[in-house]
């Protein structure tokens, strides 16, 4: 099968890439096929955002089985300041991560309640216009500074620490993350779904 990746973030691209890997898919972008969108993230959950996304880039590309995902962290001391706005909180999208990474952890410079939980959801289309939703969290705490590098489009992972681990997500391989992430979390569901509706190999 077919399967378009329905997002321009390169580092999540990686990890849906890493999650899925062993499925008979034909995992595309929207570089690889042309398509050069941003849809405007107008819902009012993760879940909505989810779906508008792969809505857009089904859409978009013709019809293409499309996964996207929307994802954000809620962070204790800045309660109702990031969630589903994540990304476009600060200093907004247009920053490069490390603008944008930096700007957050001044604002929680002196912070003692460094608590957080991190949440995922994914959209998948299918060929039919079939929608399914999954969904994941992970706990953990922010990092005083930057302990680990972080991949693009993915800045948190470089201060961002589950729940009984000592090292922050940007010091895990992708397989590790993907164990123990929101995000993969919710594409551990994903791939069971999948995995019973492929041709087995």
């Amino acid at each position: 099968m077919r399967l378009l990746i329905g997002t321009n973030n390169v580092g999540k691209v990686d990890e849906v890439r890493a999650a899925l890997d062993g499925l008979p898919l034909e995992m595309l972008t929207p570089a690889t096929i042309g398509l050069r969108i941003n849809p405007d993230e107008i819902g009012c959950t993760y879940t909505e955002n989810a779906l508008i996304k792969a809505r857009a880039f089904h859409a978009a590309s013709g019809g293409l089985p499309t996964v996207a995902e929307d994802a954000g962290i809620i962070v204790a001391a800045l309660e109702g300041e990031l969630g589903i706005y994540t990304r476009r909180w600060g200093l907004g999208p247009s920053v490069s991560d490390a603008e944008w990474i930096a700007h957050f952890l001044e604002r929680m410079r002196g912070v003692t309640d460094r608590s957080a939980s991190f949440h995922s959801a994914i959209a998948f289309i299918c060929e039919r216009g079939m929608e399914h939703a999954f969904d994941g969290c992970c706990e953990g705490d922010i990092t005083l500074s930057l302990e680990a590098p972080f991949r693009p489009g993915l800045p948190f992972d470089g201060c961002f620490r589950p729940t009984g681990f000592p090292r922050a997500y940007g010091a895990l391989s992708l397989a590790e993350k993907n164990v123990i992430s929101h995000r993969g979390a919710a594409l551990q569901q994903f791939r069971a779904f999948l995995a019973t509706r492929l041709p087995q190999t």
